[in-house]
């Protein structure tokens, strides 16, 4: 009986005074006969890490072998595509192109246990960028995106930990951009994740009523006190990330380093005509969010709102109201259309929405939100898609949009 290993790196262990496995000799050893056991051919011929049982004793060994590094074994055959990293804007942060967003899903929607399944799917499939907000489920996001990487003991090095700050209470001091809050607010995320840091806060909307110097210099403030690493900003105009930018370089203070936007196929604009130019200009890159459009692009909605879906839920009658209009039935029989393309590229359509969305440059990651396992996994296979995002899929998926926004230059790889 000849076995096969998946993987090289399987040790193999031999207690003191058992059977023996005996390796076949290379072909080296064969012409030099030094030393070397012989063993009968076999159809197949003798492999590296090929061995014999012929006796009893030694299938057993072999038997317990698989049974204690079954788990390795199944690792190294189980088919995956690897993950895409990219850099964070134009800083040195790598980042996966598919992140975890906590939006909706964490401390509402699911259940803390869905939620640990979701982040260890993500984490063991290398995505490293996961994301949630003050505001998320009032807070409960947080603690329980914490909490999931307290009890799996990852290393926080390898994660990037994105939170946003503006709602953090009722109090009229608890929200806004001004330095109080920013310190505060961040202080209080850290100690719902028990984290001694983020990799990115977040400025989760514009703030009139604070000056762009004194949200510069409080975000540099927490970046020099070791409390995040990084700074962006999430809704913000062209000319407002501009303008922190300049503010940055007047008073040499850390400007942000990406914007968090919204970007799926009927959400184009700023991402493809403003974002570009900031990405060439001062290196600020785009996370993006929503690439299914909150579930409209998933087809769910083709028939209407279903009962489980997030359309049907008390605070999204805003979505309900969007998907049941004329727009949203024009946007249902567009998606028919692309489901064709999806379809001759093997893949399904939000895999196609999600590839499509990286096919932009300036985008350094697509945030996922996912409410199962199996949306998860599904939604992650959008990077076997990628290399399949060509020019001519790209036109075809413009054709039938039909919302292409004018733009100086061309994106598409």
């Amino acid at each position: 009986m000849y076995l096969k290993a998946a993987c090289s790196d399987i040790p193999v262990s031999r207690q003191r005074g058992g059977p023996r496995l005996e390796r076949c000799p290379s072909s080296n050893q064969q012409r030099q006969g030094a030393g070397t056991k012989w063993y009968p051919s076999s159809p197949t011929g003798c492999l590296p890490g090929s061995f014999e049982a012929s006796r009893p004793q030694e299938q057993q060994s072999l038997e317990e072998l698989l049974h204690v590094h079954s788990h390795l074994f199944q690792a190294a055959v189980r088919p995956c595509a690897s993950m895409v990293y990219r850099n964070l804007g134009k800083s040195g942060l790598r980042v996966s192109c598919l992140g975890l967003g906590t939006w909706v899903t964490f401390g509402g929607q699911i259940s803390d246990e869905v939620a640990e399944q979701l982040m260890t799917i993500a984490y063991e499939s290398g995505v490293n960028l996961f994301d949630t907000a003050e505001v998320y489920s009032g807070g409960k996001a947080e603690i329980i995106l914490g909490n999931i990487i307290k009890k799996k003991c990852w290393r926080r090095s390898s994660l990037v930990i994105t939170t946003k700050l503006y709602w953090g209470g009722k109090a009229e001091t608890e929200r806004g951009l001004n330095r109080k809050h920013i310190i505060e607010g961040l202080k209080g995320s850290l100690q719902r994740m028990q984290l001694e840091y983020v990799d990115v806060v977040f400025a989760n909307r514009p703030d009139s009523n604070t000056p762009m110097e004194e949200i510069v210099r409080a975000m540099t403030h927490v970046i020099n006190q070791g409390m995040s690493m990084y700074w962006g900003t999430s809704r913000w105009s062209a000319m407002e990330i501009m303008e922190a930018y300049s503010v940055a370089r007047q008073f040499n203070l850390i400007p942000p380093v990406c914007e968090q936007a919204e970007y799926h196929f009927f959400q184009r604009d700023k991402v493809e005509t403003q974002l570009p130019e900031l990405y060439h200009k001062i290196g600020v890159g785009v996370v993006s969010w929503s690439p299914l459009a909150c579930g409209i692009i998933t087809g769910k909605y083709e028939n209407g709102v279903p009962d489980s879906s997030r359309a049907s839920m008390k605070p999204y009658q805003w979505l309900k109201d969007k998907i049941m209009s004329e727009d949203g039935r024009k946007q249902q029989a567009k998606l028919k259309d692309l489901a064709h393309i999806a379809e001759k590229l093997g893949c399904t359509l939000p895999q196609l929405a999600i590839a499509w969305c990286l096919r932009n440059e300036g985008v350094s990651s697509v945030l996922l939100g996912s409410s199962n396992p199996t949306q998860l996994t599904e939604n992650l296979g959008a990077i076997q898609v990628i290399p399949k995002m060509t020019a001519g899929i790209a036109s075809e998926v413009d054709h039938i949009l039909g919302n292409r926004p004018h733009s100086k230059k061309d994106y598409h790889h």
